[in-house]
């Protein structure tokens, strides 16, 4: 089930992480290092294919009102998306460098989709926010970019998610 089916949960915004495609991680070690980072992350629907690598898992984080659906993208469309993505991040004048070089990234055929979610106290109408603390997908971003060799960018505001 995807967060977007559970009414208590609100999509905010999608990362994504770019990599190369033959980087993509087993569902075990993605779990591993996930469960690693918060012992009170939940991961639910695990999902991978005939060889292990990551399909899809949500991942919940009751203690900052957030959570995440984290999934696979085809590998056909991620390089048109990503030489247009290098197109708009340059075009943004991001005022960090990149992690990587920018023909690095124009080679990367691999995407991981982030969807971050905020969980809305009952009480809340359409307009009013939570109490969403972005720190889960913030290290969920770099556990991720980590684990694949990618890096994480964040297309809306056009910047390169870091840990620092």
């Amino acid at each position: 089930m995807s967060m977007f089916e559970d009414s208590r949960y609100r999509w905010r915004e999608t990362y994504f992480v770019l990599y190369d495609a033959h980087k993509r991680p087993k569902l075990d070690d993605v779990v591993r290092t996930l469960s690693s980072l918060n012992k009170r992350f939940q991961l639910t629907n695990q999902s991978a294919d005939e060889q292990g690598r990551l399909d899809s898992l949500t991942l919940l984080s009751p203690d900052d009102y957030a959570a995440m659906d984290i999934c696979c993208a085809d590998e056909d469309e991620v390089q048109d998306q990503a030489d247009a993505l290098v197109a708009d991040l340059k075009k943004a004048g991001a005022d960090v460098a990149p992690p990587v070089p920018w023909e690095q990234i124009k080679k990367y055929d691999g995407r991981l989709d982030v969807l971050h979610f905020e969980q809305m106290p009952e009480d809340a109408d359409d307009e009013e926010g939570g109490m969403l603390d972005p720190s889960a997908l913030l290290m969920v971003l770099g556990a991720l970019a980590q684990l694949t060799g990618g890096v994480a960018v964040d297309p809306q505001a056009g910047t390169f998610v870091t840990e620092d």
